[in-house]
C-alpha cells in the first residue's frame, strides 16, 4: 500500500451559486468545504487544500480542520491551474485522491473505497454511481507531471481521457459522488437518487 495524499480543490469562483458557496452552511450549521474536508481528512491523514486569492477565511477554516493549505495565484485560469498547484505542493507521493470542495456528500466508505483502491497500485481510480463517473477519483503518484502540466477549466479530465484504458472503476451506491453544490438548489435534498 502507498502513501496517499488527498488534494482539495477549493479555489473556484462559485459564480453560479450567488455568493461564497464553499462558506454556506449545510443544515448542519457546517460549511460545505469544511464538511468535504472533513470527510477528506477522515480517510486520508495529509491533506492539502488549494484556495483562490483573497479567501483567507476559507484558508483557516481548512486549516483548523488540518489541511496544509496553498493559495493559487492563477485560480481564475480554472481548475486545471488549481490542480497543478496544489500537486506541486503535495509534492511526491504514491498516489493522489482529488476531490472538490463543492461537494459535501460523498460517504465515508467511498471515500475509503477510492483510498484503498488506489493505494493498491492500479494506475487511475474513479467511483461510478450507476454509470456516473464521480469524485474523488484516485491517481497514481507516476502521473504527477500530467498534474503538474493541468491547466484550463478541465482539472484530471484530459488526464483521464488519455488513460482511460488504465481506470478502475469502483462502483458505489453512493449518489454523493456525483452530486455537487453549483447553485442553492443543490442543497435541498435529493428526490428519488
Amino acid at each position: 500500500m502507498s502513501e496517499v495524499v488527498g488534494i482539495l480543490l477549493a479555489a473556484g469562483s462559485a459564480s453560479r451559486f450567488g455568493s461564497n458557496k464553499l462558506l454556506h452552511p449545510l443544515l448542519t450549521g457546517v460549511p460545505i468545504a469544511v464538511t468535504a474536508a472533513r470527510n477528506l481528512k477522515a480517510v486520508v491523514p495529509r491533506c492539502v487544500a488549494v484556495v483562490r486569492p483573497g479567501a483567507d477565511e476559507l484558508a483557516g477554516l481548512l486549516r483548523a480542520e488540518g489541511l496544509e493549505v496553498v493559495v493559487c495565484p492563477n485560480a481564475d485560469e480554472g481548475m486545471g491551474a488549481s490542480l497543478a498547484c496544489a500537486a506541486s505542493a503535495a509534492g511526491e507521493a504514491g498516489a493522489y485522491m482529488i476531490a472538490l470542495a463543492d461537494m459535501p456528500y460523498i460517504r465515508a466508505s467511498s471515500l475509503a473505497a477510492i483510498r484503498d483502491a488506489i493505494a493498491g497500485g492500479p494506475p487511475l481510480v474513479a467511483p461510478y454511481f450507476r454509470t456516473r463517473r464521480g469524485h474523488p477519483v484516485g491517481i497514481a503518484g507516476r502521473f504527477r507531471a500530467e498534474l503538474l502540466a493541468a491547466a484550463g477549466d478541465e482539472g484530471a479530465k484530459k488526464l483521464l481521457e488519455r488513460h482511460a484504458a488504465d481506470l478502475v472503476k469502483i462502483p458505489v451506491g453512493d449518489p454523493g459522488v456525483i452530486r455537487d453544490v453549483d447553485t442553492p438548489a443543490d442543497l435541498a435534498p435529493p428526490l428519488g437518487v
